[in-house]
């Protein structure tokens, strides 16, 4: 991507919101670059033998294509268990979210056999996953539309999907990362479409956790960052405490009220739930070991979960 910040983004007015001819031009502007169905339908199919693969909804995007969204759930599925929710993907640019949901459910989850009820849905968003975007094609961030009547049919349709179990999921994790496009692009896109100034921010080198607001439990985000730190390094505080902008509130720990501003991780009753950003781009650290991180997150969350209903 060309890099941006320092000046105006290529479409639209500045201080002007986009209307439906500016989004139109950033559509048109996204090109495929990775395959969906190699990189996630394939391996998706290849855990059949070990999981129940259920088909929650159909994207339309019209020329672009058909995508098909599909969940792992536990074979054998015991309602006396408690039910752990992994999700990747809802940012389709973040690749390790879905790579990292897919390490954990081939390797990993065998383990939590007859001690929980896994549901994994590893690419929320596979149209910005082909094409390594953050938005949906109608520029929406799935990200922030888990809402009421949402907008996003990616944040509607996993609503729907995990609505009926809302009440009985005991840990959510949500994979995500956070990588140095998001000042380069992504960031300087969100003013531009809201017609907003383009503030710089920072990006922070190592993991980090983005705890609920109204549900922090500071010792699950605790055992995550522990485990994780055995895979990759920690981000730390900036000078002023912050971690993109928000107060750290424990060592690599941050907080968000996510159902006030709809994030995915909001969407259940679960006593236990985080978002994970893994930093792709450190010069300390590699796509395998981001996937690694994922993936020890979700045992780390699981475990904990476990270990105290």
């Amino acid at each position: 991507m060309n890099d941006i910040s320092a000046s105006a983004y290529p479409i639209g007015t500045p201080g002007q919101p986009w209307e439906a001819a500016e989004k139109a031009r950033w559509r048109a502007l996204q090109s495929k670059k990775r395959s969906y169905a190699d990189e996630v339908l394939a391996r998706i199919e290849a855990l059949r033998g070990a999981f129940d693969v259920v088909q929650y909804g159909e994207l339309d995007w019209g020329a672009d294509g058909c995508y098909p969204l599909f969940a792992l759930r536990s074979r054998g599925w015991d309602d006396a268990l408690p039910v752990a929710l992994v999700t990747g993907g809802v940012h389709g640019y973040e690749t390790s979210g879905v790579q990292g949901a897919l390490l954990f459910a081939a390797r990993d989850a065998a383990a939590y056999a007859g001690r929980a009820n896994l549901l994994i849905a590893p690419c929320v968003s596979p149209w910005a996953y082909e094409r390594i975007q953050r938005w949906n094609p109608l520029a929406l961030d799935p990200n922030r539309n888990f809402v009421a009547e949402s907008p996003c049919a990616e944040s509607a349709a996993l609503c729907a999907f995990v609505q009926p179990l809302r009440g009985r999921i005991a840990m959510h994790i949500d994979l995500h990362e956070t990588t140095d496009s998001d000042e380069r692009e992504f960031r300087p896109a969100l003013a531009a479409r809201d017609g907003k100034p383009y503030e710089p921010g920072t990006i922070p080198d190592g993991f980090y956790l983005c705890a609920d607001s109204a549900r922090p439990a500071p010792a699950f985000q605790q055992a995550i960052n522990t485990a994780v730190a055995a895979v990759t390094h920690i981000a730390p505080a900036d000078p002023d405490g912050t971690i993109i902008g928000s107060p750290v509130v424990a060592p690599g720990v941050i907080e968000y009220d996510y159902r006030a501003l709809g994030l995915c991780a909001g969407i259940t009753d679960a006593a236990y739930v985080t978002t994970t950003e893994v930093y792709p781009d450190s010069p300390r650290a590699d796509p395998a070991q981001c996937n690694e991180a994922q993936a020890a997150a979700v045992r780390a969350a699981l475990e904990f979960a476990l270990a105290h209903p």
